[in-house]
């Protein structure tokens, strides 16, 4: 059968097999014969040896399967469960508003409504508007399903019904974090393996695993790094009393916590854990708004095939890369070109792509790449030692493919 190494289960060839069987086969019934050509006995022999050879592959197929690397669906689902990680659902968008009343007292309680005059957002956690008139940011979630951006200072209408004598106005300081669809497989397994070494390898991946099973926490948005002599985490998404939680029953010292240095939006949430009270700091990192133009020509006839069946083939594969790179990390030229030509295959010929560039606008800020790239890294506007912002992509249309064939 299968031998086993340290690089996993390996299947036995056909030949060993049939000797094995034939071999236990004789030592049973001494003087049995395979050697006869179409023989009641060699018939019996081949059969078996094909039955054998895929039990062989299934036990090899099983061994290769407990390791969250190269698991299945369902074994990776139970190592999922034994480290405390569940895959990822689908989530609305979501913002963080702060409201200003008329005077103190007012309840804003869970389920109240407000707008950016497109889509509509509901309040998750109770407030009260406090002395000061203004409340401490709320979390909302949008009603509906769906992913899109939303800038800063957009949500700016309350829907529920006020009392007639009572003024309540409501905004959001920062960006919200566009809605993301299920966890795809490769990113849940990414997780389990994190989860798997979280203990071993120390406080970042304790802390990005406890952080990451909070509700509607962007994997992609979570980030653990040494600034200004602390920690600097970053979480996009989620409750952030939820969030706040995650960080206090991971994080060994909390005293070293600090706030954002490069863009993103400071958060401090006070827990109480009776009797003493906590503020636990971390950071939101800010949207970095997208739109790329992708030139392209061949060595070929202007009319060697059609650049909107170019489009229709880059344009998605370009937007899931890019509404996929974690917070802080740049954009890939060199990449961009790897998708490009993957996405073509079929459509176009490698070799005969002549010339092909991008021009990048993140958050208004132009970046434009050679014809011929070099390895150039696109990084998000307010300075190429920015970790707190990511990009986002909003639709397919963002991007315009134009052929520019001579």
């Amino acid at each position: 059968m299968a031998t086993l190494t340290s690089n996993g289960a390996i299947p036995s060839d056909p030949s060993i097999l049939r000797a094995e069987l034939i071999a236990t086969a004789t030592a049973l019934s001494p003087g049995l014969t395979t050697n006869l050509p179409g023989s009641l006995i060699e018939d019996m022999a081949s059969t078996a040896t094909g039955a054998l050879v895929v039990q062989d592959r299934a036990f090899v197929d099983l061994v290769n399967s407990i390791s969250p690397i190269t698991a299945n669906e369902y074994i990776l689902t139970q190592l999922g469960n034994v480290y405390g990680v569940q895959q990822g659902v689908g989530s609305n968008t979501s913002v963080s508003v702060v409201f200003t009343g008329s005077a103190a007292g007012f309840v804003i309680n869970v389920g109240f409504l407000v707008s950016d005059g497109q889509y509509t957002y509901q309040v998750q956690d109770a407030t009260i508007v406090p002395s000061g008139l203004v409340t401490n940011p709320v979390y909302c979630l949008a009603t509906t399903e769906g992913t899109w951006a939303v800038p800063a200072d957009t949500v700016t209408s309350v829907v529920t019904a006020l009392p007639s004598t009572y003024t309540l106005t409501v905004t959001n300081p920062n960006s919200g974090v566009p809605g993301q669809s299920a966890e795809n497989i490769n990113a849940f397994r990414s997780r389990v393996i994190q989860a798997g070494n979280a203990v071993a390898t120390g406080t970042p991946s304790f802390v990005k695993t406890t952080i990451q099973n909070v509700a509607n926490v962007e994997a992609r948005l979570v980030a653990f790094r040494q600034a200004g002599g602390g920690y600097e985490i970053i979480v996009g998404g989620g409750d952030p009393y939820e969030v706040a939680n995650a960080i206090y029953q991971s994080l060994f010292n909390i005293n070293n916590l600090v706030g954002a240095e490069t863009g993103g939006a400071t958060t401090t949430i006070t827990i109480y854990d009776y009797p003493d009270t906590y503020d636990i700091t971390y950071v939101q990192p800010i949207l970095q708004t997208t739109t790329i133009d992708v030139n392209w020509y061949t060595s070929a006839s202007s009319n060697f095939v059609s650049n909107t069946v170019v489009a229709a083939a880059v344009q998605p594969a370009i937007q899931n890369y890019i509404n996929n790179i974690v917070v802080g990390q740049p954009i890939s030229d060199l990449e961009l070109r790897e998708i490009f030509i993957t996405a073509t295959t079929g459509i176009l010929v490698p070799t005969q792509i002549a010339g092909l560039s991008f021009a990048i606008a993140i958050a208004s800020s132009e970046y434009s790449g050679p014809l011929y790239p070099n390895p150039i890294l696109y990084s998000p506007p307010l300075g190429s030692n920015n970790v707190e912002g990511y990009f986002y992509i909003a639709s397919p249309t963002s991007i315009v493919v134009t052929n520019i064939n001579p």
